[in-house]
């Protein structure tokens, strides 16, 4: 495909012609991809079903199913292929069993193989692992039988643990910890996983029959030919989350749900030491705490989560950043208390693990601006609450906070409401409702949103935002609406982002502010019979992602990016190549410093040039790249990041990871830079419950090293005891360069009632 490309200033070509080039392209492909066999197949009406067999006897989870209740299950082996080759029988038999009991749904599954424990890879025990580096078995379960709500639970063949929850299969809570016990084995003809969960860790109805059907399914990972097979198949642009296309687990009788409580007290102790802060700015030292939390399950609808003196001594550290572009950085949230039904309190807009979207990132409610200061110091919360109530027909939930008075910060309340109604079968509007209350006033934040599948392949997500203040100030308004077209060979959208100059969400994070946003794109999956060196090659994924971005209160474009990437290759181990072209206009109407160096307001044209290089990420040593090099406003910039990882064995992981970013003659100074950010990581387990995880970051910008290590034992399910050391640097304008140093030991016992 050839075009001719015209960045937009006074002096070639308008905003519009770029705005109408954008279009046509996308709607030309758009209208292209229906003349195309999309292979989105529609649900079978006969559904794959699995028996349940129960049994009387408590089994010992061991990962070996030889006992022998487990001869008397009904095995299912009929699975099919999601990848490569969707809807062709697997390569490899699978097994699998279910029984059950008084106490516990157990599931066995047996993955054969055809070079037994030498196709096995696992590259770490962290818990909830990142899917694509391990051989692994995932089961989804949706009791009410809604098509919407889903509890999955899955293993790699080390026996490590990946729990989530997942509504209308987009957004996910993978920080929820369930309480549940599952043991692997390893051997000459492949693995063995068996799982043991509780009826309390799942949430079903109650009912008359004596016999329940849920919705369920299964798939198994082979990473060593990148496979995925499925017990009841479904699109291979899906996930086994989207539950219509589930199958049926058959012949349940669970016993009634009832109410449930657990109680995860904690005990800690810590020595801190801080040099160089001024007195009236040092945080309290050498603390002895208790505290906890107290989850009940009053009904299979209705959670209510409380916490005492809360804290995150165990929490992972953040990964530095050399931003040098002009949105805000994200940190994600890390805390265990916040992460769990994120999903309900966290509508908003941002870009997607694919970068599909649009850079562009509105929350109304963001947990982070919750015990934590605008540099990620802690502040302690003295208690806090959540309600959650989840039915067929709505959802709603509410959370409130109380953070403690620190130096010249003032104790802050924190309130957060938020209501969905879910209509038809997978369409939701909702509103939330944030409100942050001190001494210095209250901020108020309030907004309507709406999710709509328009069909498989087609969905639309809108937010209206408002912000107020009570002590002065104009009010503020913010909003976005997304489209999205995806099936197994397109990837279409378009979202359009409004942040007026005035909007606060004082409980919530926006990317860039007085800014009107417009970010169409497509992605192109070619998987056809013309695509060369098969072998090795599984897709040809080009892609278009424009950016334009406009100043709200004059109407000016402010920026513009046409991304083009003409060569995405997907390598059948899991790797891929890629290279981008970037056409960048840049209107800066303040001065804009990245990394310290001033660049004064003006226009600025721009090419930039982006190699991608990752190599299969399940291997013994792999390799993630990246080189971005080209003309940056004034000058040039070259960056260069990668991580080499070495892992093995599950048992040691070790990882190194840097990002040099090269200025040269940038800025009204014509500046020179190198700023070098190193990151090394390791992990040292004796098995997934026991582990020693460490991290050093030196950024030669700020010549600042900060290091965490961090001894974690989980010495029952979800009991731990963790020895922490972590040091952090500072530079202050105004004192010495500061620095803390914090050992803890923390201990925590869960008990389930």
């Amino acid at each position: 495909m050839r075009f001719k490309f015209c960045l937009p200033d006074s002096l070639n070509c308008s905003t519009q012609t770029v705005m109408r080039f954008s279009f046509l392209s996308i709607l030309f492909l758009s209208v292209s991809c229906f003349s195309q066999d999309a292979s989105v197949f529609k649900p079978d009406s006969i559904k794959m079903e699995v028996q349940a067999i129960r049994t009387n006897a408590m089994l010992h989870i061991d990962g070996h199913l030889d006992e022998a209740d487990w001869a008397l299950a009904i095995p299912f082996t009929r699975f099919k292929q999601i990848e490569p080759s969707q809807g062709l029988p697997a390569s490899q038999r699978t097994e699998l069993k279910v029984l059950y009991n008084r106490q516990y749904l157990y599931v066995g599954v047996i993955a054969f193989d055809s070079l037994g424990k030498k196709a096995i890879r696992a590259t770490d025990f962290k818990r909830d692992f990142n899917i694509r580096s391990h051989d692994l078995v995932s089961i989804s379960l949706d009791p009410f039988n809604d098509h919407r709500n889903a509890m999955s639970f899955a293993t790699n063949a080390y026996g490590v643990q990946r729990d989530l929850l997942v509504f209308d299969d987009i957004l996910t809570d993978l920080d929820w910890d369930g309480l549940w016990k599952v043991r692997t084995t390893r051997t000459d003809s492949g693995w063995i996983s068996e799982m043991a969960i509780p009826w309390e860790t799942m949430r079903y109805p109650k009912s008359k029959d004596s016999l329940q059907n849920w919705e369920f399914n299964m798939i198994r990972t082979r990473r060593l030919t990148n496979e995925i097979d499925a017990f009841s198949p479904y699109p291979r642009s899906f996930s086994i989350n989207r539950m219509a296309y589930a199958g049926i687990l058959k012949g349940l009788a669970p016993p009634p749900p009832k109410t449930n409580i657990r109680f995860q007290p904690y005990l800690l102790g810590a020595y801190d030491s801080y040099k160089n802060y001024p007195a009236s700015t040092k945080p309290e030292q050498n603390a002895f705490r208790a505290g906890g939390d107290i989850k009940w399950a009053m009904s299979p609808n209705k959670i209510l989560d409380l916490t005492f003196n809360t804290d995150f001594a165990q929490a992972d550290a953040d990964r530095q950043v050399n931003n040098t572009s002009r949105f805000s950085v994200f940190f994600p949230e890390r805390r265990q208390f916040f992460l769990e039904n994120a999903s309900l309190f966290g509508p908003g807009v941002a870009p997607a693990d694919d970068q599909s979207g649009g850079s562009m990132r509105i929350q109304p409610f963001f947990s982070r601006k919750i015990g934590l200061d605008d540099a990620g110091n802690p502040i302690p919360l003295d208690a806090g609450g959540r309600y959650v109530f989840r039915s067929l027909k709505r959802n709603f939930g509410l959370m409130a906070m109380r953070q403690r008075a620190q130096g010249s910060l003032p104790g802050t309340n924190y309130f957060v409401g938020r209501y969905s109604e879910n209509l038809g079968s997978q369409n939701r509007i909702g509103t939330l409702v944030t409100m942050k209350n001190n001494a210095d006033g209250t901020n108020l934040v309030t907004a309507i949103d709406g999710f709509f599948r328009l069909g498989d392949s087609h969905s639309l997500n809108t937010m209206l935002i408002r912000s107020s203040n009570s002590k002065g100030g104009k009010d503020g308004y913010s909003g976005y609406a997304q489209y999205y077209f995806s099936n197994n060979q397109w990837k279409i959208w378009w979202t359009q982002t409004f942040v007026s100059k005035n909007f606060d969400p004082g409980m919530g994070f926006v990317s860039r502010s007085n800014v009107i946003g417009t970010t169409p794109g497509i992605y192109w999956y070619y998987r056809g019979n013309k695509l060369p060196f098969r072998k090795w090659l599984r897709a040809f994924e080009p892609s278009i992602l424009t950016e334009f971005y406009h100043e709200a209160s004059t109407g000016k474009l402010l920026e513009s990016q046409v991304n083009m990437n003409p060569v995405w290759l997907n390598f059948q181990d899991g790797g891929f190549f890629g290279y981008l072209v970037n056409p960048t206009f840049q209107r800066l109407t303040e001065t804009f410093s990245p990394l310290g160096i001033p660049i004064s307001v003006g226009t600025y044209h721009y090419v930039r040039h982006t190699f991608y290089y990752n190599t299969d990420p399940s291997k013994a040593i792999s390799l993630s790249s990246s080189l971005d090099l080209g003309s940056y406003f004034n000058g040039k910039l070259n960056t260069i990041s990668g991580t080499l990882r070495i892992a093995p064995d599950p048992h040691f992981a070790f990882s190194v990871q840097l990002s040099r970013n090269e200025f040269k003659k940038i800025g009204d100074s014509l500046q020179s830079l190198n700023a070098n950010l190193w990151i090394f990581s390791g992990r040292l387990a004796l098995n997934p419950r026991l582990q020693l995880i460490g991290f050093y970051q030196l950024n030669t910008l700020s010549d600042v090293a900060n290091y965490n290590i961090r001894l974690s034992w989980e010495y029952r399910p979800l009991s731990y005891l963790y020895v922490v050391f972590n040091h952090r640097g500072f530079d202050n304008t105004q004192f010495k360069r500061q620095t803390d140093d914090h050992l803890i030991v923390k201990f925590s016992y869960l008990h389930q009632l």
